[in-house]
């Protein structure tokens, strides 16, 4: 383990806000943690500190732009040019890096142009380290060795200099990579051990917003600060700016760096320091980030005698929980999706919501494991909504970015509400749901004239995933609306959950794009990948009627040609003269592990009584797209949907329908798993005879009953009790085992 930097840290006891488990012994679980997983090749994860849904990310930038340093990161890199505090992870977007922070001194003063002549330095693997809340790094080049680590909404650095007449700490506002520009930024030196300002940026999210204050344990002893790149005098407010502090230090010399971070005031960002860093115990920091992680872990424990799959596991949880990121300071203000500083009252305004992801397994993860943080989630998704008058689609650092599709805050919110998470207006959800299906924006306009959105040949308008993605969030609100007795609200959106049907082609059993006078486009090859799929094909994209599987059986022609459907899917291989974008990865036949629309897919077996076949599939997926390596991810981990995927399927059960509250069963890979459950509950799920060869269910017992269904419900879950699979290394044909209906919540 010590390859990609593990290290052991002592398990201690500590509160979190968003929810706590009892420990149940001594294991420390934060040392099966790699942070590093994802770091290289496709995965786009950054390995610096951060705690579980905070505010800050401070990890290192690489400072090169391009899309595998998208977390700003590179495993494959060798240098570093500093350290900022917001970081994105595992997504397709290259933006925040905000505040760069890079200490050198006099050894070393080359400068290259693929960095934009920052400041840098030499760095080797075998001189990092990296585990919950913390990461470590020499700055080879100066001798300097640096170690950050985090709370919710400050940064804490760390830096041991060597002996020299120069030492020096940048602090660079101007720093930008990627998608991310500033526009305004302000430094304020108040005095020789405390900073403060903002920096206001556009990118991918347009408008954004920090605030700082910057507190050093050592007094610097000058500075020079500079406006637009030319020496300047304080306070500086340029687009612009950066400052360098002048020390001298000693041999092996530390010095304290701390960032507090608001998206509304520096106000807010002194009360971040003085609420949770008021000093400069750097090792307290530490260990209290360490005891954090070890707590959310600890929600979760295993036993399997495969070291690696723990350390894949529990680094797949920890990923699960770095989004979506707090958003609201100590006194509950934050930058509001209208421009304005709102506040957040009794409740933690959250966002990085990549929906379009997460809706499908990440966020019904976080309703068994963190329901508490659940509530806070939805209110943040219903502030979203007062302040712009929709729900959002993609939203970061309090912007809309309009990326990807559908209405998918909707599941998450119905999804909630029928799990009995309960801790906000659900009349406002309702209304907030309806209003975001109604509306004339996104194409909503044509899709309730037509019951599908056309395909242009002239843009890339996906339309036939719009279709799908609109027909699911109305099943969604359908369901709600039929729970709160608004029976005419449920027959209207019912029937437009079922406008999938308007883009089957019965001639080519595929959803086909559409044109608006009603034909479908005449050349379609469904395994081209075309602008009338959102970042998938035909193949990937059929699949996507989590609502009504019955009915897509039906509609294809019955079982068996479902089956031979499916099988096809996993078997018809791309030619090496087939052009597959980016992100088609993690390829096994026509299915792509690496983006979402396949995510529920190998589980559509359990649906037509060939059970087997899910768990043969699930198995294959869970041992090749995975691996304990930096490039671990078979695609972008996509803020917790890839990693809440592998607890899913290591667990052995997935949710097809997001928000029905039904689990389809697949194949567990350990010997016994206990979800501690916030309630106070536990959840045992055991395997007997399980290996790596006994990979077909056998017997499913629920409680010491023999049940006949290959799922389990949310409610089930939740009561607590055991769960037994009986684990064979031959199919088992015979069973009888029942699906639930796709189209019934389980309340």
């Amino acid at each position: 383990m010590s390859k990609y930097g593990f290290i052991y840290l002592v398990c201690a006891s500590l509160l979190f806000n968003c929810g706590q488990s009892k420990s149940i012994d001594s294991i420390t679980l934060t040392h099966y943690v790699n942070p590093f997983i994802g770091t290289d090749g496709p995965g786009n994860t950054y390995p610096g500190a951060t705690v579980p849904f905070g505010m800050v990310q401070l990890s290192p930038d690489i400072g090169i732009p391009g899309w595998d340093r998208i977390a700003g990161y590179f495993y494959q890199d060798s240098i570093i040019t500093g350290f900022s505090h917001t970081h994105l992870t595992g997504t397709g977007a290259g933006d925040l890096y905000d505040i760069l922070v890079m200490p050198k001194n006099s050894r070393f003063s080359k400068r290259i142009a693929a960095n934009n002549y920052k400041p840098f330095s030499r760095f080797s693997h075998d001189k990092e380290k990296a585990s919950p809340g913390y990461y470590q790094v020499d700055l080879l080049d100066y001798g300097i060795k640096a170690e950050l680590t985090t709370t919710a909404r400050t940064g804490i650095h760390k830096y041991t200099f060597p002996k020299d007449s120069l030492s020096q700490i940048h602090i660079d506002l101007g720093y930008a990579l990627n998608w991310d520009a500033p526009t305004d930024t302000y430094i304020h030196v108040v005095d020789s051990t405390t900073l403060e300002g903002y920096r206001k940026s556009t990118g991918w999210a347009k408008d954004q917003r920090i605030y700082f204050v910057i507190q050093l344990s050592k007094p610097f002893k000058s500075y020079q600060i500079f406006k637009n790149d030319t020496l300047a005098t304080n306070p500086v407010d340029a687009k612009n700016s950066k400052i360098i502090l002048n020390y001298k230090t000693s041999d092996n010399e530390v010095i304290i760096l701390k960032t507090g971070l608001s998206t509304a005031s520096i106000h807010g960002a002194y009360k971040s320091l003085e609420v949770e860093a008021p000093d400069f115990n750097f090792e307290a920091y530490k260990e209290k980030a360490n005891d954090i992680w070890e707590k959310q872990l600890e929600k979760i424990t295993i036993a399997t005698p495969d070291e690696n799959k723990k350390v894949i596991f529990y680094t797949m949880l920890y990923q699960s929980m770095l989004a979506p990121t707090l958003l609201s300071d100590y006194d509950g203000e934050y930058k509001g999706a209208n421009d304005s500083i709102m506040r957040a009252d009794g409740f933690d305004r959250y966002d990085t919501f990549s929906l379009w992801d997460t809706y499908r397994a990440a966020h019904p993860l976080y309703t068994i494991i963190h329901p508490k943080c659940v509530s806070d989630m939805v209110n943040s998704l219903l502030a979203h909504y007062k302040e712009t008058g929709l729900l959002p689609v993609w939203s970061m650092q309090g912007n809309e970015t309009n990326m990807m599709i559908g209405n998918h805050a909707i599941p998450v919110i119905v999804d909630a509400y029928f799990k009995g998470i309960k801790k906000f207006d659900v009349g406002l959800a309702y209304q907030a749901s309806k209003e975001s299906s109604m509306v004339n924006s996104r194409q909503l306009d044509v899709y309730k004239t037509l019951g599908y959105v056309p395909a242009d040949d002239k843009n890339e308008n996906w339309s036939v995933s719009k279709t799908l993605e609109y027909a699911y969030d109305d099943w969604c609100v359908a369901q709600f609306a039929k729970a709160l007795n608004k029976t005419d609200d449920y027959n209207y959106f019912l029937n437009r959950s079922e406008n999938w049907r308007n883009v089957y082609d019965s001639k080519s059993t595929f959803m086909r794009p559409k044109l608006a006078d009603g034909h479908f486009i005449k050349e379609f090859i469904p395994k081209e990948y075309t602008p009338y799929f959102c970042e998938s094909n035909a193949w990937q994209y059929f699949w996507s009627v989590p609502q009504n599987i019955e009915g897509l059986i039906e509609l294809v022609g019955g079982s068996d040609a479902f089956e031979k459907k499916l099988d096809s899917m996993f078997s018809l291989n791309p030619l090496p003269e087939d052009k597959l974008p980016i992100f088609s990865t993690g390829m096994i036949g026509q299915y792509a592990h690496g983006n979402e629309p396949s995510h529920h897919v190998a589980y559509l077996y359990d649906y037509i009584g060939k059970s087997w076949k899910t768990q043969k599939l699930v198995r294959e997926i869970l041992k090749t797209q995975y691996k304990n390596e930096p490039n671990g991810h078979c695609g972008n981990e996509d803020c917790g949907q890839m990693s809440s995927w592998y607890i899913w399927g290591f667990l052995g059960f997935y949710p097809v329908n997001p928000a029905q509250g039904v689990y389809a069963f697949g194949s567990p890979l350990f010997d016994e798993a206990t979800i501690h459950l916030e309630n106070g509950k536990t959840f045992v799920i055991k395997t007997i005879n399980n290996s790596d060869s006994n990979i077909y269910i056998e017997s499913i017992n629920l409680n010491g009953e023999k049940i006949d269904r290959h799922y389990i419900t949310h409610k089930e879950i939740m009561q607590g009790g055991v769960l037994a699979f009986t684990m064979g290394n031959s199919p088992n044909k015979n069973t009888k085992n029942k699906m639930a209906l796709s189209s019934k919540i389980y309340n």
